[in-house]
């Protein structure tokens, strides 16, 4: 048996526009993006952003997680939080190809999480090729940091505001710059 788009996506399989089965990813966007202008208008206590939450990614978040909005996402669906998890506002996570952040995890406000790249061919361009994030425990990432398609940041580890993270980090590291680099080990 075939595996559905869902699959394909996010195996790292190139997806294009014009594939039979797109129209059950734009119908996932949509309904993210319904969630997402729900989550973001007006006021809503703590319950009710992790009630919304919940429905964006399919999965009941623990009542320890926080989440200031607005919060942006793509599809919301392959996005998994850990316990006592704070996410900032004005963060933008493209999860396409499945974001996952562990306990303890903090995320500053304006972080971009893109799992989501365009082949370099220029034939192929408007198709998307899907690789995901993984944020360890303890980990730490700065104000407007850019986590980019494929990377892990390890445990404890720190990415400094404003980097680019292209590569792995490494546990119990701080990273920097654009492409961010490793500048500091984090001893106990």
């Amino acid at each position: 048996m075939s595996k559905d788009i869902f699959e394909r996506d996010r195996s790292g399989e190139i997806i294009s526009i014009s594939d039979p089965e797109f129209y059950k990813i734009a119908e996932a966007i949509e309904r993210a993006q319904k969630l997402i202008a729900e989550l973001n208008t007006g006021y809503h206590n703590t319950n009710k952003v992790r009630d919304l939450f919940s429905q964006l990614t399919g999965e009941q978040v623990d009542e320890t997680f926080e989440l200031l909005p607005p919060f942006y996402t793509d599809y919301g669906q392959n996005i998994r939080v850990g316990k006592e998890v704070f996410i900032n506002q004005g963060c933008t996570f493209m999860d396409r190809g499945g974001i996952t952040i562990e306990d303890h995890v903090l995320i500053a406000p304006k972080v971009n999480l893109v799992t989501i790249n365009h082949p370099i061919s220029p034939s192929q361009r408007r198709s998307t090729v899907s690789t995901p994030i993984v944020i360890k425990k303890r980990a730490w990432i700065g104000i407007a940091a850019t986590i980019m398609p494929g990377v892990t940041v390890g445990e404890n580890s720190i990415v400094s505001a404003g980097a680019v993270v292209t590569k792995d980090v490494p546990d119990n590291t701080i990273v920097a710059g654009i492409p961010a680099k490793v500048i500091k080990t984090i001893e106990e």
